[in-house]
């Protein structure tokens, strides 16, 4: 054998996505990431994400689930788990008990979230304090338009939507820093410490009161809340308000190749699963995608993957056909569809290289056969078997992927939702969409790499 032919046969060869996909592909590719990109300028938080989802869902032909309700193939349904999270469902031709093709991704991102009593005033000047939420760098979110979204639960009872920042026409909210002339003490802090956590308040107000009492900016202030929302500040005791950046999701390149936006992680792999179930008439085994909140804090509460939300509704579908719970998931297959760190040569040295085992822009879905910290703790590490049925369905299907890790040993290190996956006895792997600035206010993401997600999770639920 000529030693060019032995190469390809032997040697593992990987190539830019862009020299494997003709143009017809490509414009599919394209259309598939404008509708993305409306999906995040819509989602900003989770509870936005699952009313988006539900909205595009209905159009699509699923209804709500209600327990005892007849199923039968083809059936499309779907449960919201307290407004943060949505189970979806396309009931298959074979029953539960040969198992379902699963997907799993989470709708939150980090942020910052008002505190219970956020509202007070310091020399005529009017913050709200905030609590980061998840792994982020607090010195990004200075200096930066920023966005109140969220919900208010009065003491009647009535629930009121906050969206400020949001229109073009209307305000933003910012957090200040230091000028440079005067920041010689703050720039020999470490960057973890320059911004301290109880000092990243959102300036919100500077006209006084017209009347002679005490704290009159915010009693101007709490004016204006009222006029909008109906809300005092005593209503801040029960609400959710999350901050989060004022940036519209865009292309990025002057190749357009690439899209930057808030909350790619994990909303470009939530809408890979969204679209691809949305597409599906009958499949053969059940098809269901979970999007799940709480996973930048460790997937708790009742709307996170520890929760036993995801169990009722399985166990809901399998009852309908007479089927054990137990029995579904140790014949069930799930694809944990979470972001990747694609390698950034600006930062090399925290990565494997390319063409060894780091994930890179255009090169395909991420696919990580473990994640954790140091020796793989707190990951799944899914088996040989699992791998590699995943590769004849994607080999099978088209779709261009790659072996992904979350930076090098030692160097740090991160966890998803796989791991509570398959502790319920599912076979489970992680992959996702590489991402670049990862967990920042704007992260960037290749368009073939966000095709390549959609397509691999198709390909799960029509061919595993």
């Amino acid at each position: 054998m000529e030693e060019s032919n032995l190469r390809d046969e032997l040697f593992y060869q990987q190539k830019n996505g862009y020299d494997l996909i003709d143009l017809d592909e490509r414009l599919k590719l394209e259309a598939y990431c404008e509708e993305y990109k409306a999906f995040l300028n819509a989602s900003r938080t989770e509870r936005e994400a699952v009313r988006e989802a539900i909205r595009l869902a209905e159009a699509e032909g699923f209804v709500p689930f209600v327990r005892d309700m007849p199923l039968k193939a083809g059936d499309k349904v779907y449960k919201s788990i307290r407004g943060k999270a949505l189970m979806l469902a396309v009931i298959g031709s074979e029953p539960l008990d040969k198992g379902a093709n699963i997907s799993a991704a989470h709708v939150d991102s980090p942020r910052l979230d008002l505190k219970p009593l956020p509202l007070y005033e310091d020399h005529e000047l009017v913050y709200l304090k905030t609590h980061y939420y998840g792994g982020l760098k607090k010195y990004q979110w200075l200096t930066s338009p920023l966005e109140l979204h969220g919900v208010v639960i009065k003491k009647n009872g009535e629930s009121v939507d906050v969206v400020i920042g949001q229109d073009p026409e209307d305000l933003k909210l910012v957090i200040t820093d230091l000028l440079p002339h005067l920041a010689q003490n703050q720039v020999k802090e470490n960057a973890s410490d320059f911004i301290k956590g109880e000092n990243m308040n959102l300036l919100f107000g500077s006209v006084p009161y017209a009347d002679e009492g005490k704290d009159r900016v915010k009693l101007a202030v709490l004016s204006l809340l009222r006029d909008r929302y109906g809300i005092s500040e005593e209503d801040f005791l029960s609400a959710e308000l999350e901050v989060v950046p004022s940036f519209p999701a865009c292309d990025v390149g002057l190749d357009r190749s690439l899209i930057g936006g808030y909350g790619h992680d994990d909303r470009v792999c939530a809408y890979a699963e969204l679209k691809a179930i949305l597409e599906l008439d009958t499949p053969r085994r059940t098809a269901v995608c979970i999007l799940v909140d709480k996973e930048e804090i460790g997937s708790v509460g009742t709307t996170g993957m520890q929760s036993l939300a995801f169990e009722a509704f399985m166990k809901d579908l399998c009852e309908s056909q007479g089927v054990h719970l137990r029995h579904c998931f140790e014949n069930s297959f799930c694809l944990s569809t979470d972001v990747c760190n694609a390698f950034d040569p600006m930062y090399w040295e925290v990565s494997e290289r390319p063409n060894r085992n780091g994930a890179r822009l255009n090169y395909g879905l991420g696919v990580c056969k473990f994640t954790g910290v140091r020796g793989k703790s707190g990951s799944n590490d899914a088996s040989a078997e699992v791998i590699g049925a995943l590769r004849r369905v994607f080999a099978d299907n088209g779709v261009v992927w790659q072996t992904a890790e979350l930076g090098k040993v030692d160097q740090g290190g991160g966890g998803t939702v796989a791991r509570f996956l398959s502790v319920r006895n599912i076979d489970t792997v992680d992959a996702g969409v590489p991402v670049l600035s990862m967990h920042a206010p704007w992260e960037v993401v290749a368009k073939f790499d966000c095709y390549m997600n959609y397509k691999g999770v198709l390909a799960l639920y029509k061919d595993l």
